[in-house]
């Protein structure tokens, strides 16, 4: 057997990762016909297929999955390798708004760990204004917001995010009542979407819980305290989106949009393969 490829054997493991060609090649800032190259050139050498492909999926087959975890092991020796002589560690700080962490965030951070082992990911988690204001400042390298804002380019889109009014399954609102709500500040895009689509259907409401972030807000709603608008993807397991039952009116989708300011290629690098990550999720 000949000696692997190792960039065949990267490109191995981001496609079973991100179960996506396409998404694979973009982490790699290669092309997808590069990608599926650098994979058949490792299927020769191992004498496997690893994946089976049609045109809407992307699996490993019995011989990719008994070959995974080796392939991580490698990738984790070379990388070890490469930092033998290395005397700084790289930090890469990034900010991602609270509205777009969903359950997924471990898997996509453990997607950026195993392509750079030898990062150091500084992870800030807050809204978007507050991020952008950071990236601004030089504070932050990268930021990952909700909504594009006005006047500011650059951005590139991951995502369409599309919202719901979420609630506990039990949760019921008296006829003539106002509609109970949970929210953040005042600045928050999320509350000003909610409050600007109940004004123009004429909906009373009333704010009965201000939370500090996404993670409260959702405690409110799960504890049948109020309705809260958030992203469908986001939203913890058990709520439903009552707003068709009570007659509530259709939310807009949002861009989750990454803002990038970085000369170092390797940094560049990583930042790349936490977008594909990103766009993978709920695939």
């Amino acid at each position: 057997m000949r000696a692997l490829d190792i960039q065949a054997v990267q490109a191995f493991v981001l496609v079973a990762d991100l179960a996506s060609f396409t998404r694979a090649a973009e982490a790699m800032e290669a092309t997808q016909s590069a990608v599926s190259l650098k994979i058949k050139k490792l299927e020769d050498d191992l004498g496997r297929r690893l994946f089976e492909r049609t045109p809407r999926r992307v699996r490993l087959t019995a011989a990719g999955q008994l070959f995974l975890d080796r392939a991580r092991q490698l990738i984790d020796a070379h990388g070890s390798a490469l930092e033998a002589f290395a005397t700084e560690r790289r930090r890469l700080a990034v900010g991602i708004s609270d509205h777009a962490v969903g359950a997924e965030l471990p898997q996509v951070l453990q997607r950026v760990k195993r392509a750079d082992p030898g990062l150091v990911l500084e992870m800030h988690v807050g809204s978007s204004r507050d991020l952008l204001a950071a990236f601004d400042n030089g504070a932050l390298d990268a930021v990952i917001a909700m909504g594009q804002e006005a006047g500011r380019r650059g951005g590139e889109v991951l995502r369409t995010e599309t919202f719901g009014w979420m609630a506990a399954p039990d949760f019921v609102v008296r006829p003539g009542d106002p509609l109970p709500l949970a929210a953040h500040s005042e600045s928050c895009g999320m509350r000003s979407m909610g409050v600007t689509a109940l004004d123009a259907a004429g909906i009373a409401w009333t704010e009965v819980f201000v939370g500090g972030g996404v993670g409260t807000i959702a405690a409110a709603v799960s504890a049948g305290l109020a309705v809260a608008v958030l992203s469908r993807r986001v939203a913890p397991p058990g709520l439903i989106d009552i707003g068709p039952a009570l007659g509530l009116p259709a939310l807009p989708t949002r861009d989750l949009v990454l803002y990038a300011s970085l000369a170092d290629p390797a940094a560049r690098q990583s930042v790349k393969t936490l977008a594909a990550a990103i766009r993978a999720t709920g695939n």
